[in-house]
């Protein structure tokens, strides 16, 4: 079975076995779905996905879990929209509605949050009312009446979520269901009867798809393999898809981890559910190169690529043909965005995702084509040389180093983040794909800049960060390494101590950590923050990095700052009592933020990347990105230098 192989649900054409699953944007206005998210969906179902489930959207208003969570009642319009951009594409778009109960929010709705039973979060810890019959014959209503209002605003079905973070889910887990009525003595009953009314208010020729989690990770008392099996049996003859998941109230991170966790990783939990139910299947679990897609295939009738149609709208497509789709790194920086800020869901290799409405499409030609020449071969170099041959123009990529990809490289060398080294690789072939010259060990001046733009060559600058010199006395008692340089000689590091200080409190210092560990080598984090790696919550890997380098035997030395390196020794003080220590070592890795290489800065047209201030991939690829769009408007000058 290939992923471009049509087939039909209840009796409706579906384009492709490639389902774009439902995920929080944060493209509503207030909750409504807006023009962006139609934007959003419209280019995935250009680009060749079967399915399109839409944004969970609550199906009362009691249920905020976030800012900008979708509201059933709310949706009409936007659905509308969207089913209409969708049709001629021939993508089958499925309305996701559910409802969080104890695992929402109160913070928004400021009322009560609904569950089971009186069991409270573990995460929140936020105590639930126990939901009586009427609470219960309400939630039924909302699941009905927004079935009937997604039907009559075009969409080709619904997607019920009985997911990690739903209440549905909750009644099916002994974990938040000890009730003794018969939704405690029957657990499936709810889900059942919200499914006969769902089924009944859509009827036969509609998609009725569930979102079951199958393995809560807690077999002590939660949903495991068998058990979702038998409630799978009892439901499926309601229903015309059924999607395994995993996660629940002890491991929501399992839904959707990043690239510790190993892609495919539901294939024998899928496997196990389909032995169970003669209904067509969808697998889902980090599936996101197409070799695991076709593999995913030989399992179940549909495969999830959800992260990987993020990465690239148009991955159905370019695999029918023989194309390498933008690499999915498996990340998490950008995608995953339920988060206080209200961040847009984006992608790290594909800064246009979500910004849709906002972005040139880079696949537009320009009529009057020039010369581009482009400093530095990094992530920010190599997308604007990219684009800008994409346009038409001729371009010229020089590197000074022995290789393209920067930091991307770089960082890459770090435990399960070799997955960063294929999008390198990837914009490199690009480049090479569009035309562009492509050079390494090739410096230039200033000079070199000047006499470019004599010829009328636009020139871009993306050379990147250096390291930064320690804020701190240091002797020569110990080695000193900036957290790049430490990459490149793993092996050669050892095997005295060695101190990793961190003061981002990001992934890199983990990375390092972990990787030094590896080689037998004893190492100690000092961060200012009072837990390892405080900005990982995002990407979903704060609990595990901080497992991981727990059971590596890493030293963690928390709410402290360093003050001086002397002796052979790290003197650190607390942040709060400031009570100072001595920590021994023979080699000091600083992962503090680097700083600009601004040596061309004067002689470029457009600077871009790190070279302006060292950051994430993702603001090297969006402004590298920006640049090339800024060559196809503004040739000779620059009218939208990015600083």
């Amino acid at each position: 079975m290939t992923l471009d192989e049509h087939t039909t649900l209840a009796g409706r054409f579906v384009r492709s076995r490639v389902v774009f699953g439902p995920h929080e944007t944060n493209l509503a206005v207030g909750r409504s779905l807006s023009d962006r998210h139609r934007a959003y969906y419209q280019r995935r179902a250009e680009g060749g996905a079967g399915i399109v489930v839409t944004e969970v959207a609550s199906v009362l208003e009691n249920d905020w879990p976030y800012e900008r969570a979708p509201l059933a009642s709310e949706c009409g319009p936007g659905w509308q929209s969207i089913a209409a951009a969708c049709a001629p594409y021939g993508t089958l778009v499925v309305a996701g509605l559910g409802h969080t109960g104890m695992q929402g929010s109160s913070a928004y709705s400021q009322s009560v949050l609904w569950g089971p039973s009186r069991v409270a979060d573990p995460v929140t810890r936020e105590l639930p009312m126990a939901m009586g019959q009427p609470e219960i014959d309400q939630l039924m209503a909302g699941f009905r009446e927004a079935s009937a209002m997604a039907i009559a605003s075009g969409m080709d079905g619904v997607e019920l979520d009985a997911g990690p973070r739903s209440i549905l889910r909750q009644f099916l887990s002994g974990l938040t269901n000890t009730r003794q009525d018969r939704y405690g003595t029957d657990r499936v009953a709810l889900v059942r009867e919200i499914i006969s009314a769902v089924r009944e208010e859509v009827g036969s020729d509609h998609v009725v798809s569930l979102r079951l989690s199958c393995d809560e990770e807690a077999p002590w008392a939660g949903l495991t393999p068998d058990l979702a099996a038998g409630f799978a049996r009892d439901l499926s003859p309601l229903l015309d898809l059924l999607v395994v998941v995993r996660g629940g109230l002890y491991s929501s991170e399992g839904y959707r981890p990043d690239f510790h966790c190993p892609p495919n990783f539901n294939l024998d939990l899928c496997r196990e559910i389909k032995a169970a139910v003669s209904i067509p299947v969808v697998v889902q679990g980090s599936v996101v190169d197409i070799t695991d897609a076709h593999t995913a295939l030989e399992v179940a009738e549909f495969v999830e690529m959800t992260r990987a149609q993020i990465a690239d709208p148009d991955l159905v497509v370019k695999a029918a043909r023989g194309d390498r789709p933008r690499p999915c790194v498996l990340c998490n920086q950008t995608c995953l965005v339920r988060d206080p800020r209200n961040p847009v869901v984006t992608c790290v290799g594909n800064p246009s995702a979500g910004f849709e409405t906002v972005d040139p499409d880079e696949r537009e030609q320009i009529s009057a084509p020039g010369a581009v020449l482009v400093v530095g071969g990094g992530p920010a170099g190599m997308e604007a040389a990219r684009i800008s041959a994409v346009a038409g123009h001729s371009v010229t990529l020089v590197e000074s180093s022995s290789q393209f990809g920067g930091m991307i490289r770089t960082f890459a060398r770090g435990d399960g983040r070799s997955r960063f080294a294929l999008l390198a690789q990837w914009l490199e072939d690009e480049c090479r794909r569009s035309g562009v010259t492509m050079r390494t060990g090739a410096a230039v001046d200033a000079q070199d800049l000047s006499d470019a733009r004599s010829r009328g060559e636009l020139v871009v600058v993306a050379t990147g960060s250096a390291a930064r010199p320690p804020t701190y006395p240091v002797d020569d008692s110990v080695r000193w390494l900036d957290a790049s340089e430490a990459f490149g000689k793993l092996t050669t590091v050892g095997p005295g101590p060695v101190a990793l200080i961190d003061p981002l409190g990001g992934p890199i210092a983990v990375a390092l950590a972990e990787a030094l560990a590896a080689e037998g080598v004893s190492v100690s984090i000092v961060t200012p923050d009072g837990i390892v790696g405080s900005r990982l919550g995002a990407s979903g890997d704060l609990v595990g990095a901080n497992t991981r380098i727990q059971q590596a035997g890493v030293t963690r030395v928390l709410a402290s700052r360093v003050i001086e390196i002397a002796s052979g020794a790290v003197c650190v003080e607390h942040v709060h009592t400031g009570e100072r220590s001595q920590l021994e070592c023979e080699v000091v890795i600083d992962c503090s933020p680097r700083l600009p290489n601004e040596t061309l800065k004067e002689a470029a047209d457009i600077q871009v990347g790190d070279s302006v201030a060292p950051r994430t991939v993702l603001e090297s690829i969006r402004e590298g990105r920006f640049a090339g769009f800024t060559t196809r408007t503004s040739f000779n000058s620059a009218e939208r230098a990015i600083s």
